[in-house]
């Protein structure tokens, strides 16, 4: 079993941004590079290191799901995980041992060797502007190198897919033989992967990160020139190489060895792990003043580029504060001229810090499972949102829009109304219902009104509404610009899930999908789904608002 990163740090969270009290004042900042794939940037650490039995993976077992991987995760057999992942979009999940979720649907879990959830994690990327993807690779030669094969290149096919860029990054956590193996891993498997047109670069050189250098613990005891010679071997090869290293680098404090500042410099990039070391906004500020200024001048003036991580938070240990401790992050590296930002992480379900889409409240958590969801606050989030505020983020750090100390997007996009409604149709005098669960798109036919047929009336802003079926909590969506029917499958509103309800004479209502313009109908006299496709109001296109 590995160890996380926070593992592996706890004994240096003490010790940090705080040590230094005087305020550094930055030079005017200036990337020793010019923007290339991960300068002006924003990265995620991609783990891909969740398995599960039954999935066909060579390891054949609930890869850091549970703490025994012979056995599904459980209430009893967990240990690993703090927060939960939000299943509803996966095409394929893997039955766990915990209760049913808060809303009846069985408590299933995503494996990394699917091809459909890599292109799912990666198409998110693209929906949030997310650029770059740092692959992590521990030591390959175990019992895990197969599967992590297989998913570097489930990476490198989903990357292509949606135009995000990737590259590998070694975490050499616990990797004895190191020095010669990483080497040998590099020149006969993940250097072919260089070839791809996903494949992130910077000043025309693919980029390879090695996070795990200089830190002061029994998992890391390379000495500086050992070090030094694996920086410079990649350099050999024509590769950028990308440093992960303690938050006390310069200093030789908070849990870096004294005599690596030459290991340090020897790095295109620079970017220190914070993960464990700030949770509050307070922490964040101190170390923005005493790490982020100071690390970013030294870097400045010995050429060599910045990439400090900006992490949402722990859910388990509510540090989030719906987006503002995340935020201020963000804030302060725009302010302080970072020219590009490492997320810490896309999907690290073992630590509590990804940004993958989270169980937003207990209806999408098991009911025995004692987690949190990212409401745990008292503020509603959707699951997406640290998605969004990341895509946010982006935005700001390549002034696309304003340095802001606000969140310039709300944790739920309109505002949720507690207005359960259900619609009949004049087609038929049926009552709409997100049919199977809302697996199947909306249809008029059902006599009497159960959960299946109830949504909860939503403000969607500018006087439009959205659609949240109870069936399975999910948005209505006119499916692929109002083509195709309309189906309970979204997690915000959008564009494709926001509709125009007007009244009419009659007290019907119609709704008109701001999607493609067209009213919604219950097509066929109701016998067929509803879908958006009629330019003018008929029978088929009223229905009687119940409960509103």
């Amino acid at each position: 079993m590995r160890l996380s990163r926070r593992t592996v740090l706890k004994s240096a969270a003490v010790a940090g941004a705080a040590a230094v009290t005087t305020p550094f004042l930055a030079r005017a900042a200036g990337a020793a590079s010019a923007p290339g794939d991960v300068v002006g940037k924003i990265t995620v650490g991609y783990q891909g290191w969740f398995a599960c039995i039954g999935d066909g993976a060579p390891i054949n077992a609930w890869w850091h799901w549970s703490q025994n991987w012979s056995q599904p995760p459980s209430p009893t057999n967990n240990g690993t995980l703090r927060a939960w992942p939000d299943m509803r979009e996966y095409p394929k999940g893997y039955q766990t041992a915990y209760a049913n979720l808060g809303n009846g649907q069985p408590a299933t879990l995503f494996s990394s060797y699917d091809q459909a959830t890599v292109n799912l994690h990666f198409q998110w990327m693209q929906q949030n502007n997310i650029d770059t993807a740092a692959l992590q690779r521990f030591n390959p030669n175990g019992g895990e190198g197969a599967t992590r094969d297989a998913v570097a290149s489930r990476v490198r096919s989903a990357a292509e897919a949606y135009g995000r860029k990737f590259y590998v990054m070694y975490d050499v956590s616990n990797w004895t033989a190191m020095q010669s193996e990483i080497k040998a891993d590099w020149t006969s498997k993940m250097s072919a992967h260089a070839a791809s047109s996903a494949y992130a670069r910077q000043q025309g050189r693919p980029v390879v990160g090695i996070w795990g250098f200089g830190f002061d613990d029994p998992n890391h005891p390379w000495d500086a020139a050992a070090c030094l010679d694996v920086i410079n071997w990649f350099k050999g090869q024509g590769c950028y190489v990308m440093g992960g290293v303690p938050r006390g680098w310069r200093t030789a404090t908070a849990g870096s060895r004294a005599g690596y500042l030459g290991v340090y410099h020897a790095f295109n990039m620079l970017s220190p792990w914070m993960v464990g070391a700030i949770g509050t906004i307070a922490e964040a500020d101190n170390a923005y003043a005493n790490l982020t200024l100071p690390d970013l001048a030294d870097c400045n003036a010995n050429g060599v580029d910045y990439q400090p991580c900006v992490l949402p938070g722990d859910v388990s240990a509510r540090q989030r504060v719906h987006g503002d401790f995340m935020w201020r992050q963000f804030y302060n590296m725009v302010r302080g001229g970072v020219q590009s930002i490492y997320i810490s992480m896309y999907d690290e379900f073992n630590e509590g810090n990804q940004i993958v889409k989270t169980a937003e409240s207990s209806a999408y958590l098991p009911a025995n499972s004692g987690l949190l969801g990212l409401n745990e606050d008292g503020t509603a989030c959707s699951s997406d949102y640290y998605l969004r505020l990341t895509g946010d983020g982006g935005r700001m750090l390549k002034g696309q829009i304003a340095l802001t100390a606000t969140r310039p997007t709300a944790p739920v996009l309109g505002n949720p109304s507690t207005t359960v409604i259900s619609l009949r149709s004049r087609a038929n005098n049926l009552y709409v219902c997100a049919d199977n669960a809302g697996a199947s798109p909306l249809i008029a036919n059902r006599t009497t009104i159960g959960a299946w047929e109830q949504f909860d009336l939503l403000d969607a802003g500018g006087g439009n509404v959205a659609l949240r079926a109870h069936a399975n909590g999910q948005i209505v969506c006119a499916d692929n610009a109002g083509v195709s029917p309309l189906i309970a499958n979204r997690t915000a509103v959008g564009g494709w899930e926001t509709f125009q309800l007007l009244r009419n004479a009659d007290g019907t209502v119609s709704l008109r999908a701001l999607a493609d313009n067209n009213y919604v109908t219950a097509e066929n006299a109701g016998a067929q789904a509803l879908i958006a496709n009629r330019a003018s109001i008929g029978a088929w296109e009223k229905f009687d608002l119940i409960g509103a």
